[in-house]
This record gives C-alpha cells, structure tokens and sequence, in this order.
C-alpha cells in the first residue's frame, strides 16, 4: 500500500470541501473499531483490493475490504485517521494478516465516499449524493470471514 497515492488524492479532495479548512491524512494501525476518541467521529467504507501472501506467494483479489476512519474537526483544523484491514492466505496455517493493495481508482472511489461521510459527520451537511461504487474485482468466490480481519473486529457487514 503505497501512502503517496493515498495522501495526494485525499488532499485533492479536501480542497473541495471549505477553502480555509486545512485537512491532514495519517495512517494509524492503532484506532479501534466502534471506540473513537473523545470528539472524534467513525466512518467504515468498503472496497476492493490484492494481497499476496508473504509465505507462499499466492495472491488473491477481494470485494469486501474495509477501511476504517476516524476523523475530528477542531476550529479549521481536520484529521482523518485510517486503518485499511488486512486478511489473511486461506491456505497456509501460520500466515500473517497480509496488507491490501488498493488500486488508485479505488482510492478516488473510496476518498470521494470518505468526503461525503466528512460533510455529513464534521460539517453536518447532507449533500443527498449517492454513494459511488468502485469497480468490482471478477470472481464468484464467497467471503472468507475466517480469514477477514474487518469480520475479526465485527465491521464487516457481510459473515
């Protein structure tokens, strides 16, 4: 997961939101699910992404990968902590949770969906958009939840 794509497509989108509100984006392994800090609000989204196993080398594509966010909005300052949620190879016993790679148009797709949950939760505003969609992976093979670190936490919605 490279963050540079991730960071210069959410600031493209920030500057959409209020001009004199400055927004920053930090990766954060450490937020919990559904326990938010004080002043802080949560937003679970969902998108595709690749893993490779580090033990084996099998790769595999997945639909339901959540990404969780944690954002604050103090005076004109804005923070967006993210988690994106790792799973893990179905075939080897001992492998570790492995990292999503999240192509670019689904991290446009994921950050216009994150700048509407901003609207709503830091600005209360309800713009009435219509959640966009990224574009599916091809496969018919159902969810892992066993090997889903999203599931694991309880965010995904699909067990």
């Amino acid at each position: 997961m490279e963050s540079t794509k991730w960071t210069t497509i959410f600031e493209s989108e920030t500057n959409k939101l209020k001009p004199e509100h400055s927004w920053r984006l930090e990766f954060d392994e450490h937020i919990a699910p559904n326990r938010p800090s004080y002043g802080w609000r949560q937003c679970v989204i969902n998108t595709c992404a690749r893993f490779r196993c580090c033990s084996c080398g099998r790769g595999w594509s997945s639909n339901r990968v959540m990404v969780l966010f944690h954002m604050r909005l103090m005076n004109v300052n804005g923070i967006v902590k993210t988690r994106p949620l790792y799973q893990k190879c179905k075939n080897c016993s001992d492998a570790p949770m492995e990292k999503p790679n999240i192509e670019s148009h689904s991290i446009a797709v994921l950050m216009d969906n994150l700048m509407e949950k901003i609207r709503e939760k830091c600005y209360h505003e309800y713009t009435g958009q219509r959640k966009r969609h990224f574009r599916s992976y091809d496969g018919d093979k159902p969810h892992e939840p066993e090997h889903c670190q999203g599931c694991k936490l309880g965010l995904c919605r699909r067990k």
